[in-house]
């Protein structure tokens, strides 16, 4: 049985995945927040809520103690927890206003990973899936037939090409384990007022097929649902 932990997992990308995951016979662990939404999360998938904020090292280490003592340890770590950030212009960008997003969507997942790295090392096919995204791609965001070419977003932007070169870091730095990223395309989420032409089940797929690869799966990669995304 394949243990899967997702932090931010009570609504939207991360709710979905961990469905499909469930559905696949994984044992699903839905990290979150609040405690109310991601118990009533859990309750209707069939899963175990943990309480995670991944921004407080004393809540990720709780986290990672709660799962220890119930599960021993887990097979599949996702970093879905995210933020957009501001919607100010770039002129009135502040530096609060990037620690806020970059705390989130970056040193987030360095906390989160450096905890729970003990509890994935006992299994036989640990696997990391960052989910990050195409408006992190210096060739999307400059091709202006793309969504991702016409969308302003400095920090947003920046955070997740950051979250791409640490996964080629990690999986650079962790033989022993897998580390992909996952672009989940243009889906309509609260991120972007449910505009996407995406379903959030096209927009898991390729975070579900990065969580679900062998011990023979790819390492270092970003990929969508139509593939390897150029970078």
């Amino acid at each position: 049985m394949t243990t899967t932990f997702i932090t931010g997992a009570n609504k939207s990308l991360g709710y979905e995945t961990a469905r499909r995951l469930t559905d696949a016979g994984h044992t699903v662990l839905i990290g979150a927040r609040d405690p109310g939404r991601g118990q009533a999360a859990a309750d209707a998938l069939g899963a175990r809520f943990v309480r995670i904020d991944v921004t407080d090292d004393a809540s990720v280490a709780a986290a990672a103690d709660d799962i220890r003592a119930h599960e021993g340890g887990i097979d599949v770590l996702i970093n879905n927890a995210g933020v957009l950030g501001t919607h100010s212009p770039a002129d009135r960008i502040t530096a609060a206003d990037a620690g806020e997003v970059f705390e989130v969507n970056v040193v987030g997942i360095v906390r989160v990973t450096h905890a729970f790295l003990p509890l994935l090392r006992t299994s036989t096919n640990p696997v990391i899936v960052n989910v990050s995204s195409g408006m992190g791609s210096f060739a999307a965001t400059h091709d202006p037939g793309r969504v991702e070419g016409r969308v302003v977003a400095p920090l947003y932007t920046a955070s997740k090409a950051a979250v791409t070169m640490l996964t080629t870091q990690y999986a650079k730095s962790l033989p022993d384990v897998k580390v992909n990223a996952a672009d989940p395309g243009y889906t309509a989420t609260d991120f972007n007022g449910h505009s996407g032409p995406q379903t959030v089940t096209q927009g898991t797929d390729a975070i579900v097929e990065l969580a679900t690869i062998g011990a023979d799966g790819p390492t270092g990669t970003l990929r969508d649902r139509h593939g390897t995304l150029g970078w």
